[in-house]
């Protein structure tokens, strides 16, 4: 399934610059990690405590920020001899706890139906999980579509802009179960390339 994902190594490319001076200067793969991080759980905070629609304009701002920044850490990591054990439960935890403090402000907007945020949310990171026990079935980090984090981002973030600039149309509580749906075609997709990666590197 096609996914924003393969886009990765050009977005990689641009930001290779600036991870060189950010390398120079001794920040680490776990620091920016933690930077984003923290600022999704502040920005997920303030527009669940406000959930005023103008706010939401933050996070289709905020989101291709994030996106840099993982990748940045990434390049620190991979590129720079800063790999750790604690880097890679960093990486992965605070993505899946990052995306569920970006999303929860849609519960507060009646408009979207809480429960279906809820189930996206659960199922977001239900999809991680199945991604990451590719390693653990003998395969790759797995990180086939439709909806992977990348695409996640950029959907999130155009709803974000909807909410700020547009009068919510009829059409918004399908929304969350469409994703939902494409979430568990996602994660199926995951298990199956995985299990059949995983049986071709295995000698007959």
């Amino acid at each position: 399934m096609p996914s924003i994902y393969g886009l990765k190594p050009a977005f990689q490319n641009l930001l290779r610059p600036l991870t060189a001076r950010l390398a120079r200067k001794g920040v680490t793969a776990n620091q920016v990690t933690c930077l984003a991080l923290a600022l999704s759980l502040l920005l997920g905070g303030v527009l669940f405590v406000w959930p005023v629609p103008v706010l939401f304009i933050l996070l289709p701002l905020w989101l291709p920020v994030r996106m840099a920044l993982n990748a940045v850490d990434g390049i620190l990591a991979r590129e720079y001899g800063q790999k750790s054990i604690l880097g890679c439960y960093l990486n992965e935890l605070a993505d899946i706890l990052s995306d569920a403090a970006l999303y929860l402000p849609f519960v507060r907007l009646p408009d979207f139906g809480a429960g279906w945020v809820l189930l996206f949310i659960f199922l977001a990171a239900f999809t991680e999980t199945a991604g990451i026990i590719g390693p653990l079935a003998g395969a790759s980090r797995r990180y086939d579509g439709p909806l992977g984090k990348s695409d996640r981002a950029a959907v999130v973030g155009l709803l974000g802009l909807l909410v700020a600039c547009l009068p919510l149309p009829a059409v918004f509580p399908w929304v969350f179960p469409i994703l939902s749906l494409l979430l568990c075609l996602t994660c199926v997709n995951r298990v199956r390339h995985g299990i059949a990666e995983a049986r071709s590197a295995t000698p007959n």
